[in-house]
């Protein structure tokens, strides 16, 4: 069993609860393109995948949402349809530009987390669907970006999840085999990147996706990335 030295996150749903950051953007962003039009509002939410909050219940997304695990382009695509005088590079740059704005819900405490794994020897990389400058931002806005050795996002020229381009960059760029990395995402796209990778693969339950979803691709699946240094522990890393 080869010794972990570096360890690939995803961003959202990983670094950040998904609904809680998610779901406000989700929301504003609906209101927004339907400007304020409760049928079209409904009619947007419905090709993403979102349930609009309502009374007391809070907005969530539905398992199959392009949201989750889908890049800009991707989300972009399910809302062309349903959008007049819209073209997609104006709809993607708009999307990128909220999103760097969005309100960020820590997983967990990152940066005394990623302090104690730096610590300890290990490289730390960022692979997502999301679009490198707002990945880099979200970084930033938690006080983690000076801890990551490697940043990638689906236009960062490796690809995105689920194939292994941005994971593989990653081991190059670290001077690490595939094997001494450990991916860590909460969706199946994550996942499957990491097998593909030839990486071992944590899933972590922050995001939509429930442990039966996500175990017969992981390694592990652990409650969040807080249990990460125990996990290592008890590997005898």
């Amino acid at each position: 069993m080869a010794r972990i030295l570096g360890i690939l996150f995803d961003k959202d749903g990983t670094l950040f609860d998904f609904t809680a950051t998610w779901g406000e953007w989700a929301r504003a962003l609906l209101i927004e393109l339907a400007a304020g039009d409760p049928v079209e509002v409904q009619r947007l939410a419905a090709a993403i995948g979102y349930v609009m909050p309502h009374a007391d219940q809070p907005g969530h997304f539905e398992p199959h949402s392009p949201v989750i695990a889908g890049t800009a382009e991707f989300i972009a695509e399910h809302l062309l349809p349903h959008l007049t005088g819209w073209e997609a590079e104006r709809l993607i740059r708009w999307m990128n530009l909220r999103a760097e704005d969005v309100p960020l819900a820590e997983a967990v405490p990152l940066r005394p987390l990623f302090m104690g794994l730096r610590a300890g020897g290990l490289r730390l990389g960022l692979a997502t669907n999301d679009s490198e400058v707002p990945a880099r931002k979200h970084l930033a806005q938690a006080g983690v970006a000076d801890l990551f050795d490697f940043v990638a996002g689906y236009d960062s020229g490796h690809g995105a999840k689920p194939e292994p381009g941005q994971l593989l960059a990653f081991a190059k760029a670290m001077g690490l085999a595939p094997e001494s990395v450990a991916m860590v995402g909460d969706s199946r796209h994550d996942l499957a990147a990491g097998r593909a990778a030839g990486m071992v693969v944590l899933g972590v339950l922050t995001g939509p996706a429930r442990a039966e979803a996500l175990a017969p691709l992981a390694d592990a699946i652990l409650p969040d990335i807080g249990a990460i240094p125990a996990w290592l522990a008890a590997r005898g890393d």
